[in-house]
């Protein structure tokens, strides 16, 4: 379903009338996604610090028996790496260090390589460091891969790189620098200060109030290890955090001005998440096996949105509608993912996913983002980077392309998996298509290239 206007839904019923005519669409346009499975968790949206709507919709965990209330934590992932960032510094504006600080001046024990990263690269992920990224990871393995890596993946401040290395270590130099747990400094400068009254750091199950995660066939999350020192909480306290951060209670303006825009990579991600100039927003999301959760905080119109999911969901697409209604903009209704929905099917045989595609085209082709050729992407990738299975992601390629004859990015994905094939000409093929669509920012046209070098040798 697509709505185009604020006008085109207005929520039926006298009992909403007393409530500005945005919060009565934002509610019955919620419950769509809610009734349509997109939607599972806690909204919160803020204008001129006053919270203007905040309920929860499903349930906590994957036997849905509780539902959810206010008072529920979430993981939110990502987000939380916001108070390392400020952690550090509080610390630069006591004068305990500074962001251009080498990691070797805080004696971890690094190899020489830390002589070369400083403060400011792990903010904003330009360190080189090796990747730690993967499931079961305690801090005792995290410490042990960066202790005894050779050497850098890159030079610092060269290159971006999305990794928690960088986390985990802005966290050791806070415990160093403050001769304190990262997370009883962070609770003792941030947590009690702001009265982050749900906050807590790595919930056990039994913890009150926790939500659990679970996936679109209602499984619950894979119970995996990971390194310590994320905290958790409810859409209240993560709106009393961006307050605080808008309004400078705990670091400067020009601290926060350090930590919001990345001076590596302008377009990527800082300590902050994205920022984005022109519109003067700051966003940042977070994922945490089925957890998804999103903030958007609108320095221009002085608004702040808050998502917290725990059974998956376009966390993105979600919070930027929740946006464009709540500034009474023309919106458009976020559609049940068909990766989220489809992905284990894929992965346990490619025939039977494409089978499952078909009938939920046929049968529910309003519920779902058939108009959306990045899901069928994400399956691909999907076959590549976990299944490690090539043939799989061309088989779900050879068939997006039928399916979105226009896309070039579509044909530029196929390109590169035809390549990984060692497949030259098929790779060429499709690499030229995605130039004659339009392009994809150069990269096709770049890949011809290697790959036409590559042959002449």
């Amino acid at each position: 379903m697509s709505i185009t206007s604020i006008e085109a839904c207005k929520s039926p019923g006298n009992h909403q009338k007393e409530l500005p005519e945005y919060v009565q669409t934002l509610d019955s346009i919620l419950q769509i996604e809610y009734d349509y499975g997109v939607l599972n968790g806690s909204v919160l949206v803020a204008k001129n610090d006053t919270i203007v709507y905040e309920k929860t919709f499903g349930y906590t965990d994957a036997d849905n028996t509780r539902e959810l209330d206010k008072s529920n934590i979430f993981n939110i992932g990502s987000i939380a790496k916001e108070f390392n960032g400020v952690a550090i510094m509080i610390l630069q504006e006591r004068g305990l260090l500074h962001i251009d600080d080498p990691v070797s001046k805080f004696d971890l024990g690094l190899p020489a390589w830390s002589e070369n990263i400083t403060i400011r690269h792990l903010l904003n992920y330009a360190s080189g460091l090796p990747v730690i990224d993967f499931p079961g990871t305690t801090d005792e393995k995290a410490w042990a891969i960066l202790r005894t890596a050779d050497s850098l993946v890159f030079e610092p401040g060269t290159q971006f790189l999305y990794t928690n290395s960088n986390v985990f270590l802005q966290r050791l130099i806070v415990e160093k620098v403050a001769g304190k747990t990262f997370q009883a400094f962070v609770t003792e400068n941030i947590v009690t200060p702001l009265q982050l009254d749900t906050a807590v750091f790595d919930p056990g199950e039994t913890h009150n109030n926790r939500t659990f995660c679970y996936d679109k066939d209602n499984k619950p999350c894979p119970k995996l290890q990971f390194i310590s020192g994320w905290l958790w909480m409810n859409a209240n306290d993560l709106h009393k955090w961006i307050r605080a951060m808008n309004s400078n209670k705990l670091i400067s303006q020009a601290s926060f001005d350090v930590l919001l825009r990345n001076p590596y990579a302008p377009k990527l991600a800082s300590s902050l998440g994205e920022y984005f100039e022109e519109e003067q927003l700051q966003r940042h999301d977070g994922t945490s096996y089925g957890f998804r959760s999103i903030m958007l905080n609108d320095f221009k119109n002085d608004m702040i949105i808050i998502m917290l999911l725990n059974n998956t969901g376009p966390r993105i697409k979600l919070g930027h509608m929740v946006h464009d209604i709540a500034l009474e903009k023309p919106f458009s209704t976020v559609k049940n993912s068909i990766y989220d929905v489809l992905i284990s099917t894929f992965n346990k045989d490619i025939k039977k996913g494409l089978e499952a595609y078909a009938q939920l085209k046929r049968t529910k082709p309003d519920r779902y983002a058939f108009d959306d050729p990045s899901e069928l992407n994400k399956i691909a990738y999907a076959q590549y980077r976990e299944q490690n299975n090539v043939d799989r992601a061309i088989q779900v390629l050879t068939f997006a392309v039928t399916e979105f004859p226009e896309n070039a990015n579509l044909y530029d994905s196929l390109g590169e998996m035809y390549l990984n094939n060692k497949q030259h000409d098929l790779a060429l093929k499709n690499y030229k298509k995605a130039i004659a669509l339009g392009g994809t920012n150069g990269n096709a046209k770049a890949m011809v290239e290697k790959i036409n070098n590559f042959l002449r040798k």
